[in-house]
């Protein structure tokens, strides 16, 4: 029986960079076979015809069925997993609370759409900013729908934060573990090297040689960099992250279905875990175990990077609140 995947803003560039991954295999494996459901507001519905057409001509053996729709009741129909990718982007002059507002009409339907429609056991992904609290509004509205079935992207943060360490120490990426990210989606994110090991080896030890100043390193070197890494890419290329994008959120699928070796980074709603509110939607050290995530517990906390993660739970607080009457 095939997987019912669907993903909204599909026919976006997101949405474009996910679609050929999943029909070839890379979120499920190469045995499953999927469905899947492309979401679109009217105005989009041509773009995602038009990568229903390629869909159709790479003739991935994986792909059972496409469909093109923008009714939400229809793409979430059966749906196992989704990827709300789809969001309000922040215009000129827009303040955070109008985004906030704006997303809210957009994922508060989509959550009422997936507690009516959707399969018992669905997982969702919310890839579109502001991602956790995008999330938190979709939870909210999906009435039955257990909280924990929904989390937010934050796995790119983690990627570009490992990315970062490799670069800097001159080491492979894949020798790079156990770099979590703590709080939002946003520049108040804290990406954390206390825990961090570069093949077994504390992170910390081997960044001492090579960058001296370890502290002054990550305050103004690291941090902002992983931070900022979005807007950089947005200066370089001359738009946003796409690929990238795409590529973290298959990973955090991927792992969710199919279960982490060790830690990733995902926006999972807190039950006072770390002093984080209990119901605040917000990135932790997790680990995927039989298909639930599992944030990681036990954990020192020291007072220079308590302060960091306050600082980004702060900043959920005050959206949760700016958009608490919409909830």
């Amino acid at each position: 029986m095939a997987t019912t995947i669907t993903i909204t803003g599909a026919g976006g560039q997101i949405g474009y960079a996910l679609l050929f991954r999943i029909a070839a295999g890379d979120l499920l494996g190469a045995e499953e076979h999927v469905r899947l459901r492309l979401l679109e507001i009217p105005q989009g519905v041509k773009s995602a015809e038009g990568a229903a057409l390629e869909l159709q001509d790479g003739a991935f053996a994986l792909l059972d069925d496409v469909e093109v729709t923008d009714s939400a009741d229809t793409a979430f129909d059966g749906c196992d997993l989704a990827l709300l990718v789809g969001a309000r982007p922040r215009g000129p002059g827009m303040e955070r609370g109008d985004l906030l507002a704006a997303n809210a009409g957009i994922f508060g339907p989509q959550g009422r759409a997936i507690a009516e429609n959707a399969a018992p056991g669905v997982r969702v992904t919310v890839v579109g900013n502001p991602a956790n609290t995008n999330a938190l509004i979709a939870a909210s509205a999906a009435d039955g729908v257990p909280a924990e079935r929904f989390s937010a992207l934050t796995r790119l943060d983690e990627n570009r934060a490992r990315a970062q360490l490799a670069a800097a120490l001159e080491a492979p990426v894949a020798s790079i573990r156990n770099v979590p990210i703590w709080g939002n989606h946003s520049a108040t994110q804290f990406p954390d090297v206390s825990h961090a090991t570069i093949d077994g080896r504390p992170v910390r030890d081997a960044l001492a040689e090579r960058v001296g100043d370890v502290p002054s390193w990550l305050e103004d070197t690291f941090i902002p960099r992983v931070a900022k890494r979005g807007a950089e890419i947005i200066d370089v290329r001359g738009s946003s992250s796409v690929a990238s994008a795409a590529n973290a959120a298959i990973g955090h699928a991927r792992d969710w279905v199919r279960g982490t070796e060790g830690w990733t980074s995902a926006g999972v709603v807190s039950h006072g875990e770390y002093g984080v509110p209990e119901g605040l939607v917000s990135s932790f050290p997790v680990e995927s175990v039989d298909g639930q995530w599992r944030i990681v517990e036990g954990l020192e906390i020291d007072a220079w990077s308590r302060a960091r993660i306050d600082a980004s739970v702060a900043e959920l607080v005050a959206e949760r609140e700016a958009v608490r009457e919409l909830l």
